[in-house]
């Protein structure tokens, strides 16, 4: 289910979080930091494996990188920047811990072999639509926000606020973000989800 190159970068995506949460968040135990970052991005990652599957797909997570810094081709870095390590150290520096960026894995996907033998109706199809990949995307997301409800309702505010974070900072429709592929996949989808994360955001200061 999971490789070697994508475990390694799962676990160096919930190190650095959880580095930073650590370091401007003292009061709060590593342990406990940990054990909150592993669970909300072990939802978000998980979810989207079990819509992929059901989508007669594949994806493989991997830390995010932003490739060009513009919309024409020439306009693009030598080597890409590794944002989805850097970026929670630099909000959550300048932020004073008041900013948590826990968008740091995005997803590729592909098709699985025997998808392009299945028929509907008198058309058969190996790729995967955008309305797909942004539905996967989006389940992630979804679920992030139901467990972030979940924990405030249980008395844990910190799994409720990161659950937030993730959500909204992977709605941003940039790059290969969540926001990115939900967002060309289908705007409804994007603007109800959108709604959602805004009105968690609005409490995430009341949680903590």
């Amino acid at each position: 289910m999971f490789n070697k190159k994508e475990i390694i970068s799962i676990v160096l995506g919930i190190i650095i979080i959880t580095l930073c949460l650590g370091f401007l968040n003292k009061w709060q135990p590593w342990e406990t930091l940990l054990v909150s970052v592993f669970l909300v991005i072990a939802i978000n990652i998980l979810t989207k494996k079990a819509i992929s599957y059901y989508l007669d797909s594949k994806i493989e997570f991997r830390l995010w990188e932003i490739k060009r810094f513009g919309f024409t081709p020439k306009k693009e870095f030598k080597k890409p920047f590794p944002a989805g390590a850097f970026f929670p150290i630099i909000f959550s520096a300048l932020s004073l811990g008041n900013l948590i960026w826990l968008a740091s894995l995005v997803f590729d996907i592909k098709p699985k072999v025997y998808k392009a033998a299945k028929r509907h109706g008198l058309y058969s199809f190996s790729e995967i639509t955008e309305f797909q990949i942004g539905l996967i995307a989006a389940a992630g997301v979804a679920a992030n926000l139901i467990f972030a409800i979940i924990g405030y309702f249980t008395g844990f505010p910190l799994f409720a606020k990161l659950n937030i974070w993730l959500a909204f900072f992977n709605m941003l429709p940039i790059s290969d973000l969540d926001g990115n592929k939900i967002f060309f996949g289908n705007l409804v989808i994007w603007s109800f989800l959108a709604s959602i994360v805004l009105i968690g955001v609005a409490y995430v200061f009341l949680l903590i």
